[in-house]
C-alpha cells in the first residue's frame, strides 16, 4: 500500500502536521507500506533544522527525520519562506508540484493534514 501524506500547516500552533507526522511514522513500520510526506505552506518549517523548543515539547524537525519514507518540500514554499536546501533537516529534500502530483497518481491513498 503506498500512502502519501501532505502536510500544510506550520510546525506549532496547531498539532495537524504533528499529527500527520505521527500517523506516517506509525504507518512507515507496518508490513508493505510505502510512505512519502510532502510539506507544502506553512508546513515546511517542519522541516528546519536546528530548532530550538521547550524541554519536554516535540521538535518538528525530529519529526520530520523519523516520519520514515521520502519527505518532500514545495520548493515554492520554501523560497517564499526564506527557507534553503542547507537549512532542512536530514533525509527532507526541496520538491515540486509536478513530483508532488506524480506521487499523488502513484498512492492509494492521500491523507491531508
Amino acid at each position: 500500500m503506498n500512502t502519501l501524506f501532505i502536510l500544510n500547516d506550520g510546525p506549532y500552533g496547531t498539532e495537524r502536521s504533528y499529527n500527520g507526522l505521527r500517523l506516517a511514522r506509525a504507518l512507515s513500520k507496518e508490513p508493505d507500506q510505502v510512505v512519502r510526506v510532502f510539506l507544502m505552506g506553512d508546513a515546511v518549517a517542519c522541516a528546519k533544522s536546528d530548532q530550538k523548543v521547550p524541554s519536554g515539547y516535540y521538535n518538528a524537525g525530529d519529526m520530520v527525520r523519523m516520519a520514515g519514507g521520502e519527505i518532500g518540500l514545495c520548493g515554492t514554499c520554501m523560497d517564499a519562506r526564506g527557507l534553503s536546501d542547507d537549512l532542512v533537516v536530514p533525509g527532507a529534500r526541496r520538491s515540486t508540484l509536478k513530483e508532488l502530483a506524480e506521487w499523488t497518481a502513484e498512492a492509494d491513498k492521500v491523507l491531508v493534514f
